[in-house]
């Protein structure tokens, strides 16, 4: 994929359930560190990232701290997790930034661009002509648009698509079926 007027991708900005490890069914949530399965091939999707020198920054709404579901304790420990299970396939990420608020209560929960600022306050050279966001809802892709980024859809097993699949295919600017296949594409337009 190509990112605006010759700009060379250098940040890849991913949601994290549905994307890199297993969505729960509608309603709930990966709540515990038990919880968290990842997703065929998305260990080695990352490691493929960092490997071609791209930037890697997971951003990802946890409603159920609102909730009360789980704390922001427990979505530190699964992050901690996830980040050791990729550690053995060579993958890392550069970033972490999760909104534990409830719709319309804040300006991080995608696709407000919140999240986007927290990375740039770590990250100042992030920009978003440079940037892609791959996600597996409406909100990821509105959230990547939002900000002036590419984005891709992952189109995801048809029982855990949320409402609003159908508008994220079509506002997307290119659709995959997993994290694999989306960096395939993207590393074949570097």
């Amino acid at each position: 994929m190509k990112v605006p007027d010759g700009e060379t991708l250098r940040t890849v900005f991913l949601d994290r359930d549905g994307v890199i490890n297993e969505k729960a069914p509608e309603g709930d949530y990966v709540r515990r560190v038990e919880d968290l399965k990842l997703l065929p091939g998305a260990a080695a999707a990352i490691a493929r990232l960092n490997r071609a020198g791209l930037r890697v920054v997971v951003v990802t709404n946890q409603r159920g701290v609102a909730l009360g579901l789980y704390s922001k304790e427990d979505v530190l420990q699964i992050q901690a997790a996830l980040e050791k299970t990729l550690a053995p396939e060579g993958a890392r990420l550069d970033g972490f930034y999760f909104c534990p608020h409830e719709e319309g209560a804040c300006d991080c929960r995608k696709p407000q661009p919140g999240l986007f600022e927290q990375a740039r306050t770590d990250f100042p050279e992030i920009d978003p002509a440079s940037s892609v966001m791959i996600g597996d809802s409406l909100s990821d892709v509105e959230f990547g648009r939002g900000v002036g980024m590419r984005t891709i859809f992952i189109e995801g097993p048809a029982e855990t698509q949320r409402y609003g699949a159908e508008r994220a295919r079509k506002l997307a600017d290119a659709r995959a079926y997993s994290l694999a296949e989306a960096v395939e594409f993207l590393l074949k337009g570097i």
